[in-house]
Parts: C-alpha cells; sequence; structure tokens
C-alpha cells in the first residue's frame, strides 16, 4: 500500500549552506515577563518559516521576534511561532512559522529559493550551463557548479 503525501508548506525552501554561520538570535519574553533570548544556526528557510540548530536548548516562548539577516539582503524583522521542537541529546532542531513579515522580505527569501530549487532541476538535468548570472541565491550559495566569475563586482 503506497502512501500519498501532500506538500504543507506554503513557499519554496532553500536549504541554507554557505557563509551563514552568523548565528540567528530569538528574542521573546518568557512567561514571567522577562526578555531574554537564543542563539541558534539557520538550517533551512522558505518564506513562511525555517528550521533551526541550537546546542543552548529551545524558545521558552511559543511566539517571538527574529532579527535575520541573510548575505545580500537587508535585515528582516520577522514574527513568528515556535512550530515543534526535537531534540537529541544536547541538539535541538527547531521549527519555526513566520506569522508577520514585511512583503518585500518575503518576496527576496522566496526569489531566494526559487533560484536555489530552480538550479537543482538543472543539476538532475544534467544541462551543461548550471548557473545563471541572475541567480538571486548566488551569495549563499556553495554548489560546485557554480560559475563565480557570472557575480564579479555584484
Amino acid at each position: 500500500m503506497t502512501k500519498q503525501f501532500s506538500e504543507k508548506r506554503r513557499h519554496p525552501r532553500m536549504p541554507v549552506i554557505s557563509n551563514l554561520i552568523e548565528p540567528v538570535n530569538l528574542h521573546y519574553k518568557t512567561e514571567d515577563g522577562k526578555e531574554t533570548s537564543l542563539v541558534a544556526i539557520l538550517a533551512d528557510l522558505s518564506a513562511s518559516g525555517m528550521r533551526m540548530i541550537s546546542f543552548l536548548g529551545a524558545p521558552l516562548a511559543d511566539r517571538f521576534s527574529i532579527s535575520l539577516q541573510l548575505p545580500g539582503t537587508d535585515k528582516m524583522e520577522v514574527e513568528a511561532k515556535l512550530a515543534w521542537v526535537k531534540q537529541r541529546e544536547n541538539v535541538y532542531t527547531i521549527g519555526i512559522e513566520f506569522t508577520k513579515m514585511a512583503d518585500k522580505d518575503a518576496k527576496v527569501i522566496s526569489e531566494m529559493a526559487d533560484d536555489f530549487n530552480d538550479c537543482d532541476t538543472r543539476i538532475l538535468l544534467k544541462l551543461p550551463e548550471v548557473c545563471v548570472a541572475n541567480c538571486k541565491c548566488h551569495k549563499i550559495c556553495n554548489k560546485i557548479q557554480k560559475d563565480e566569475s557570472l557575480f564579479e563586482g555584484k
């Protein structure tokens, strides 16, 4: 018996790979009103949410704000809620759903994800020219097919 799974994501996502060692800071208030933050590393991203990895624990609140800056983009201020947490020993994988994001920021992330996925399609099809000069994802791309000469001066 084969199960059919439907895609629940509203936006295309992309793994966050190169140049994003800089952590994401989650700022939130605990139930007693104390302001705190948690540092985590971004694993993948879409215009509707992200997955992060933390070695310091999971957020102690259901809702929080995030300051997110990707290479080549302006700082994005996002409101979010905790979707899920998985823990394996001292490593926490955290699913975040965005509840409020500027339309321009959602557009930037969606365009990056679309270009990343288009590139994957060209790789799977074994096309001779994988990398394109108008790729919006080139600043975080570390694929071996990346043609750096297309982005010099950008």
